[in-house]
């Protein structure tokens, strides 16, 4: 499969994903479900009526009748169960986006243009009429029609998104960052597990579901949503939201970064607090309230953070970690002491995840904690008045590219 056809391909997966999404968002009540990947693409079910929903995305393909013909063919199979009292009684509707072609269906559909379009095609050469092997008749068509309605004109990909991103920015009243990254971001992943499931049963969600698990105010670093954006410009993204003050103000900002401890360069993660020491510190003497960042280090061992230390300490790279001596008990006192040109501290080591709540509540000046992490965040604040952002991540190289 060429480049081109890959990307297509991902569009077309995505176009479903978000069908699916738009039409959770759209339920009117909060109890109303969809199954994903049901009957088609999408049940839906509500207290009004049952519908199954065939969503397809072909912005480079002139729309023919074949394209369709299939999945109406599938649809009267389960019309023929329904009159055999073998299923529930749904309505159809075929949804897609096609490059030109759409005058070619002509609407509204008759039983005629139904079996001559749809229903007759050829097998190993051999003329088919997929009514007659369904043992329907001409009043069964007319009947499947009114179940029946087709779409050709559906939004092209960028619309349908942008639809998607104003619904969730009024249904969390949050900005277009926000529902973009935390709650489609979220999205994407919930309909994305959804449909893997093998047991259909597990491929129902209520409107009331969907919004609880969406509604999570961190980043994930889902590979979906990473395609979707690209990796380039999601770290771009991140940069511009969170990290691009041109006049830094002198907070107390916390950088939390978890490591894979298995699999990761000392070297790396040294390029990482000076980096960090370098943008977010300001010790110079025109500087009136001169500030430096805290840093902690998830999952590293106490053996390998004193190699890290012991790293800074060669290369003249002053810190302070909140012990005075050999021997001395943790004082979140000495670490809050104030960063400044003579004392020439860069940085604020924090041995334990136990002391950033000791750290916090100890000093009095506007804080701000990034933390940043690989499967789940580690670190809870029940304090709404601090700023907290956490964001998930791949590597470590990658949060220069955000910081």
């Amino acid at each position: 499969m060429s480049n081109r056809e890959a990307t297509d391909t991902i569009i077309g997966y995505f176009y479903q994903f978000d069908h699916s999404i738009s039409k959770l968002l759209e339920l009117n009540r909060i109890d109303d479900y969809i199954t994903i990947e049901g009957i088609e693409d999408i049940d839906i079910k509500t207290i009004d009526e049952n519908i199954a929903i065939q969503c397809k995305y072909y912005a480079k393909t002139e729309y023919n009748h074949s394209v369709i013909a299939k999945p109406i063919r599938l649809m009267l199979e389960h019309y023929k169960d329904v009159k055999n009292g073998l299923k529930t009684s749904v309505n159809y509707y075929l949804y897609g986006h096609y490059k030109s072609g759409q005058d070619k269906l002509i609407l509204p559909l008759t039983k005629n243009f139904l079996k001559e379009k749809f229903l007759t095609y050829k097998k190993d050469k051999i003329t088919q009429y997929h009514h007659d092997e369904l043992n329907l008749l001409d009043q069964d068509l007319d009947d499947f029609i009114t179940k029946l309605t087709l779409d050709i004109n559906a939004l092209n990909y960028d619309d349908h998104l942008e639809n998607i991103l104003k619904m969730l920015e009024m249904q969390f009243n949050c900005s277009r960052f926000e529902a973009e990254h935390f709650y489609y971001n979220n999205a994407l992943k919930v309909i994305k597990d959804i449909a893997t499931k093998n047991d259909v049963t597990e491929r129902v969600i209520s409107k009331k579901d969907f919004l609880n698990k969406i509604d999570k105010r961190q980043l994930l670093f889902d590979e979906w949503f990473v395609r979707f954006k690209g990796k380039k410009k999601l770290l771009s993204n991140l940069r511009q939201e969170y990290f691009t003050n041109l006049n830094t103000s002198p907070f107390e900002r916390f950088f939390l970064i978890e490591i894979d401890k298995n699999n990761y360069l000392r070297s790396e993660l040294k390029e990482l607090v000076f980096f960090i020491s370098k943008k977010w510190s300001n010790i110079s003497k025109r500087e009136p309230i001169p500030f430096c960042p805290y840093i902690y280090v998830h999952n590293i061992s106490q053996s390998a953070l004193i190699e890290l230390k012991k790293d800074l300490h060669r290369e003249n790279f002053n810190f302070v970690d909140g012990f005075n001596f050999q021997g001395a008990s943790f004082s979140k006192k000495s670490i809050c002491i104030t960063a400044n040109h003579e004392n020439q501290i860069k940085i604020k080591i924090v041995n334990k995840i136990e002391y950033l709540d000791l750290i916090i509540e100890e000093t009095s000046k506007t804080k701000e904690i990034y933390q940043f992490y690989r499967q789940k965040p580690y670190f809870n604040l029940d304090n709404a008045s601090i700023k907290h952002v956490s964001i998930q991540y791949e590597n470590l190289n990658d949060l220069k590219e955000i910081i």
